[in-house]
């Protein structure tokens, strides 16, 4: 399995609405698309901090299911100019899980 390790930082006072909207429409996108979400897992050190894991089954369908997803309807027409905006940035680290550990 691959893993994109995710962090987001939000403009200050954004994250829960941010969360909220990943929650509610999101995630489920991304379940549809085949894609799995772990977490989002909130800084303890910074209110406008939180990660999460991206997970594909492995790295040739990373690319595919990625574009599915941003070219798709409910991103371009709806998400994207909303959760942008809220965005102050964001890093990805992407791993490998060779051996299963993660249970999704």
């Amino acid at each position: 399995m691959i893993i994109e390790m995710r962090t987001y930082k939000t403009k200050p006072g954004c994250r829960s609405q941010f969360l909220e909207i990943f929650r509610s429409k999101s995630v489920p996108a991304h379940a549809e698309i085949g894609m799995k979400i772990l977490g989002p897992f909130l800084s303890i050190e910074d209110p406008d901090t939180f990660f999460f894991m991206r997970g594909f089954p492995d790295l040739a369908s990373r690319e595919p299911m990625k574009a599915k997803f941003y070219e798709g309807e409910l991103w371009k027409r709806e998400l994207e100019n909303v959760l942008m905006p809220m965005i102050e940035k964001y890093d990805v680290v992407l791993v490998e899980d060779p051996g299963g550990l993660i249970r999704w």
